[in-house]
């Protein structure tokens, strides 16, 4: 016990970057209670429970109006006893109690109360810095798409998550296509939400020229001087080998009956030649791969083959000039991608990503790591908030898990204290500067800052 409490208090103070949020310049913290109550995760939560409506509440760019979040909180109130059990729970608790001082459970009497108290502090940019001072966060990574007038340029750096290529969509056979065309002629953008709904494209890919010349198109518009990664989603219902000429003219003839088979050509030749693109521009961008999340008609389930992870390797062993980075949604597949990044010099495994974000599989996927990936190699925090209130509740659950693990990991003699908590930093800090996570107003914060 007294291990783990040294640990405890010893990982508060150690500062830490977040390599994945959603944050949004010049709006860092909730507007009200849905925005702590119906984070995205809470959602599937309720959902899985009985409540009618699995959508996530209307984010950004287009505001939830006030009968919208009034409606969805009261539609969720009556459910929220059947998720009492769940870590999506606790973290609302830390939330409420720790930054709100409300220990009280949420009702349908009491909840415009508390989404006053939560609403009074929309605009407070003090209180939201002081969120991420409590929890030690220097640096966030957030959307491209989510900057602004850069008021928070002290926090916030960028990764550009727009066209998601590889990433398959609910029912359809096209989308690489689509989001080529979607892009096509056009300044970065988000990515197309999942499920929703095509809108029109002013350009149209016909032919393989026309596939190469908007991938072109795309590498030309990235914004490598103010982002730092990109984002793409890697399917695991495609295969990834690597389509002719030929293939690719022949599935384009077929587009209006594509099936699987097109899908995945179309898919794996984009991705191919699109990082051949990148890889000629000789910028340093980290390629962020989301693998392990596949998409149901609301949200995503964990789910990822054998086939694809060996294909992953052989996508980064072709590119050795690119840098990849790895958010696993499925716990089954870390042993694998840990063998690769022994064997992989530019490959490199990030946080504990949203289906993995729950205390069991952050223990388990953090401690099988620490054992066979070096430090340099693996990157402990990424929050998937949306708002600095989830941030801290995700950081605050994280360091519970690292104590534990690493409180194993002194008390069966592997690690000294000292070692520990020099490793974690490692892992929390100076990892995540390796792979460009440097601040523009402090270079390199070194680590003997």
């Amino acid at each position: 016990m007294k291990t783990l409490e040294t640990l405890i208090d010893g990982l508060a103070e150690i500062p830490a970057l977040d390599v994945h949020c959603h944050l949004l310049d010049g709006n860092l913290g909730a507007r009200g209670l849905h925005d702590v109550l119906l984070h995205h995760v809470v959602v599937s939560d309720l959902y899985a429970a009985g409540c009618p409506n699995g959508n996530r509440i209307t984010q950004f760019p287009g505001w939830a109006r006030r009968e919208e979040t009034q409606d969805r909180i009261k539609e969720a109130i009556p459910y929220l006893d059947r998720i009492r059990n769940t870590s999506s729970m606790w973290s609302i608790k830390t939330i409420l109690s720790d930054l709100y001082g409300w220990r009280d459970p949420i009702t349908l009497e009491n909840w415009q109360k508390l989404d006053q108290l939560i609403g009074e502090r929309r605009h407070d940019r003090p209180f939201h810095n002081s969120i991420l001072d409590r929890i030690n966060v220097r640096r966030s990574c957030t959307d491209y798409v989510r900057r602004f007038d850069r008021l928070d340029d002290r926090i916030l750096q960028y990764s550009l998550a727009w066209g998601m290529f590889a990433r398959t969509q609910w029912a359809e056979f096209d989308t690489a296509l689509y989001d080529l065309e979607r892009t096509w002629g056009k300044q970065p953008e988000g990515a197309s939400p999942l499920g929703s709904a095509r809108q029109p494209t002013t350009r149209h890919v016909v032919t393989v020229a026309d596939v190469r010349d908007a991938i072109r198109y795309y590498v030309s518009v990235i914004p490598f001087e103010e982002v730092i990664s990109t984002e793409m989603v890697l399917s695991t219902d495609i295969d990834y080998r690597v389509p002719s000429f030929e293939e690719m003219d022949r599935a384009l003839t077929n587009r209006s009956t594509a099936g699987p088979r097109e899908r995945s050509t179309y898919a794996a030749y984009v991705l191919e030649h699109l990082l051949n693109e990148i890889e000629r521009t000789e910028h340093t961008i980290v390629i962020q791969f989301i693998v392990g999340a596949e998409p149901l008609p609301f949200e995503t389930a964990s789910r990822l083959s054998q086939r694809t992870l060996g294909q992953l390797a052989e996508i980064v062993g072709r590119h050795p000039k690119l840098r990849f980075q790895v958010f696993l949604g499925s716990e089954h597949a870390n042993q694998s991608l840990c063998t690769m990044c022994r064997e992989l010099p530019n490959l490199s495994l990030a946080g504990f990503w949203r289906h993995n974000f729950f205390p069991k599989a952050i223990r388990h996927v953090l401690s099988e790591r620490l054992d066979m990936v070096p430090v340099n190699k693996q990157i402990a925090f990424a929050s998937d908030a949306y708002v600095v209130e989830w941030c801290y509740a995700s950081m605050m659950m994280l360091r519970h898990q690292m104590a534990r693990v690493f409180a194993e990991k002194v008390d069966q003699g592997q690690y000294s204290l000292n070692e520990a908590l020099s490793i974690a930093r490692g892992i929390l800090f100076e990892s995540p500067q390796d792979f460009g996570m440097v601040p523009r107003d402090e270079p390199g914060l070194p680590a003997g800052e």
